[in-house]
């Protein structure tokens, strides 16, 4: 099976087209040894045949390990966890949106564009300085992600055909 990985990056916060707001819909920071990075990283990446949805104890380590400067924050609806987002930060002031999804429950409820308006406001507050914010998606994703994307004002930058399987 091939997938589709669409590369898509912002070079300036005011390129950002903010989704309207969702009233009880917040970001705040996780702490990375939450037991809940794990279950929300394997819930929101499940329906999509993400890595984390299937990774075990030791594979777990190895990907916190390999990202010590990786952070975490939780995405919650009316105060219940909806989802996450995951910052690595990169040399150059770049900032990369590792994950970003909201959990089953919360998807087709309107929630999404405000999401990933949190999150990206989120990606240039990380640093001080912060010159691009990037992520890629993948045609396994979300219908819709690659679409909210672009209304936030994300432009694509590459595209690749993986194998996947």
């Amino acid at each position: 099976m091939t997938e589709i990985v669409t590369y898509v990056e912002m070079t300036g916060r005011d390129e950002l087209e903010p989704a309207a707001a969702v009233p009880g819909l917040s970001l705040e920071p996780l702490e990375r040894d939450a037991p809940l990075v794990v279950d929300l990283l394997a819930g929101v990446g499940a329906p999509h045949g993400w890595k984390s949805a299937r990774r075990t104890e030791e594979e777990w380590r190895a990907w916190f390990a390999a990202a010590p400067d990786r952070t975490f924050w939780l995405l919650t609806f009316e105060g219940t966890p909806a989802g996450i987002v995951t910052y690595d930060p990169h040399p150059g002031g770049e900032v990369e949106i590792k994950s970003f999804g909201l959990l089953p429950e919360f998807v087709g409820k309107g929630l999404g564009g405000f999401a990933l308006t949190l999150a990206v406001r989120g990606a240039w507050e990380l640093a001080p300085v912060v010159s691009r914010v990037w992520l890629h998606t993948s045609s396994s994703d979300h219908p819709r992600a690659l679409p909210n994307y672009r209304r936030r004002g994300f432009r694509p930058y590459r595209t690749e055909e993986v194998g996947r399987g």
